[in-house]
């Protein structure tokens, strides 16, 4: 087995290069998909003001614990910890990622695979006409079909290993640069066409003016769990990205961009999605996960232009999912290049090739495979146990083991930029955020009942 060479370890080539592409590992189907049914189930505004708090005094501190870790080690989610602590076990906080990084893109490229046939009904115009049922109907069919959606995950899977076989900056942040202004400008201009819908204003009301009868515990930890899904923390994917940032890079600054990125299109996903709702009479609390695959044809239909906006909503859809499959499948084709030896390309064939096959049991649980539910199990297995323990171990790392000075020489560029909430940081690491993702972690396996 040959020794990596870690003097030719790719990196990221530009400061824009580095926010698209960490961006676009947080930004994914968490935001266009996800965030508007939870949002909507938990009362809009109220929920939206609590999501952004835990973002700000949360999410970005641990986010900049996974961008110092990897970038001080330079190293993949498993060897940064090995070499930071050796001879001690804070490596398996690394195992832990690359296995949730193998079961989230496994169960993910099913979904992604959907918004290919989304894609492909809506070229078709097959949607037109169809009531809420037959639209609730013809997808459930096309889930339980055997040969259709698993080949619409191998060709998601290919697309994906496509770019990370190119490498760092020659694949995931050239694509990373072009696919990210893509979606926002595609979801600029959904935005825009969904408030200038008739009865547009009662979907912002809903979601921007805050009704705080609406919150109770439930509501907080629901937020609290979004924002942590959201920004792919737990996973290894931003401690790997973290290793290929420049030491030059602020790695503070670059942290709150990439979250304020994050939340600002989970909130634009919002003004898509709550006007053009309320415009035509869904209630944004009955739709669940099936809003945007049974919901919202519905709505386009029954929208002036809504074919060519339908179809823009699809590559929305396709491009969020691109920027996720690629953070996350990279996050194993760095382990396996750096810690076995084996080549970039190779590793890339090998990662892709065993994650797919998982993919396909996943995506026949919804068909022949149904009692197996491979597809919940590793869902519940990554977003209610491996991500949030493996959050809560990070913070901890941060806070407690890796030493104060290594921390601050980090964030600070060994002292040449002034970090004015260092002693903040420290406290959040240390004792805010152990606690609350100590809760997401309790409440998501049931130790906490609401």
């Amino acid at each position: 087995m040959a020794k990596f060479d870690f003097t030719k370890r790719d990196s990221f080539g530009s400061r824009i290069g580095v926010i698209a592409a960490a961006a676009g590992s947080a930004i994914g189907l968490g935001n266009i998909w996800r965030f508007p049914y939870v949002a909507g189930e938990n009362g809009g505004g109220a929920f939206l003001l609590i999501y952004v708090g835990f973002i700000v005094l949360i999410g970005v501190p641990v986010m900049l614990s996974e961008f110092t870790i990897g970038r001080r080690a330079q190293r993949n989610a498993y060897g940064s910890f090995k070499l930071l602590k050796p001879k001690q076990p804070w490596y398996l906080i690394g195992l832990m990622g690359i296995a949730a990084a193998f079961m989230i893109l496994a169960f993910y490229s099913t979904v992604a695979g959907w918004t290919l046939e989304y894609l492909i009904n809506a070229i078709s115009n097959n949607y037109a006409g169809k009531t809420p049922e037959q639209l609730s109907n013809m997808f459930d069919s096309f889930v339980s079909l055997g040969f259709k959606p698993v080949i619409f995950q191998v060709i998601f899977m290919f697309l994906t290993a496509w770019i990370v076989y190119s490498g760092v900056r020659h694949g995931i942040e050239r694509y990373a640069k072009i696919l990210m202004p893509i979606l926002l400008l595609i979801i600029i201009v959904l935005g825009i066409r969904s408030v200038t819908l008739e009865g547009a204003g009662e979907g912002l009301n809903f979601l921007f003016n805050p009704d705080f009868s609406k919150i109770d515990t439930s509501t907080v930890l629901e937020a609290l769990g979004q924002a942590f899904f959201s920004l792919s923390i737990g996973m290894g994917t931003l401690i790997t990205y973290g290793s290929y940032i420049n030491k030059k890079e602020n790695l503070s600054t670059t942290a709150f961009e990439v979250s304020a990125a994050d939340t600002a299109i989970a909130i634009l996903a919002g003004v898509a999605i709550f006007p053009a709702m309320f415009a035509f009479g869904v209630e944004p609390n009955t739709s669940g996960e099936g809003l945007v695959f049974k919901i919202l044809p519905l709505i386009f239909n029954e929208m002036p232009g809504g074919f060519a906006f339908q179809l823009l909503f699809c590559f929305l859809l396709i491009v969020a999912a691109l920027t996720s499959t690629i953070s996350v499948l990279e996050v194993v084709v760095a382990y396996f290049s750096e810690e076995l030896g084996v080549g970039r390309k190779i590793a890339t064939v090998i990662a892709a090739s065993s994650i797919g096959f998982l993919g396909i049991f996943c995506t026949l649980s919804f068909g022949p495979l149904q009692g197996l539910d491979l597809f919940e199990i590793f869902n519940f297995t990554s977003a209610n146990i491996l991500l949030p323990l493996g959050g809560l171990l990070i913070v901890i790392f941060v806070g407690w083991f890796l030493g104060r000075q290594n921390v601050y020489d980090e964030i600070s560029n060994s002292g040449i930029l002034k970090v004015r909430l260092y002693k903040v940081f420290l406290i959040i690491v240390r004792f805010v955020a152990p606690i609350a993702i100590a809760l997401v972690f309790m409440h998501g396996i049931g130790i906490i009942r609401i």
